[in-house]
């Protein structure tokens, strides 16, 4: 099976190891020639507060998710990474449960693989607070790569 399209899915909390999922996902699409969809995902209420916190006009004709992702200082920061390893990419963004959403844009996109990022949980922590990565592992219609943030 080729790799053709794979899906960095990056939400609220992946800040802070953003270095590590583009590394990850370069050391895999830039071999294969891929294209990387950095995909944002929000919440409702994320996405009205980064609509507010970016400053968008709430009555333009091109305010989607989409627009809110690009300009998300995650997302750029990542496009940094893909530009200057020469990795093809598209900025997409989604609204909903991230998990959910997560799922939905690998569809959408037709994603032969899709790479996302979290903490090590216990069980219980996962029992009670769910996890999204767990949800799109079970959940999604290609391999999920799981990059787990570095704990030092």
């Amino acid at each position: 099976m080729a790799l053709e399209t794979i899906l960095l899915a990056v939400g609220h909390g992946d800040r802070d190891r953003i270095d590590r999922l583009a590394e990850e996902t370069i050391d895999v699409a830039g071999p294969a020639g891929a294209r990387v969809v950095l995909g944002h995902v929000f919440t409702d209420a994320e996405y009205e507060e980064t609509i507010d916190n970016l400053e968008f006009d709430r009555d333009a004709e091109n305010l989607s998710a989409d627009a809110v992702a690009a300009r998300h200082a995650t997302i750029r920061e990542l496009q940094k990474y893909f530009e200057d390893a020469g990795v093809e990419y598209e900025v997409r963004g989604a609204v909903g449960e991230h998990g959910e959403s997560i799922v939905e844009l690998a569809k959408t996109v037709n994603a032969d693989r899709v790479v996302v990022g979290g903490r090590r949980r216990s069980p219980a922590g996962k029992a009670v607070f769910g996890s999204v990565a767990q949800e799109v592992m079970l959940s999604s219609p290609c391999p999920v790569t799981f990059v787990r943030a570095d704990t030092n």
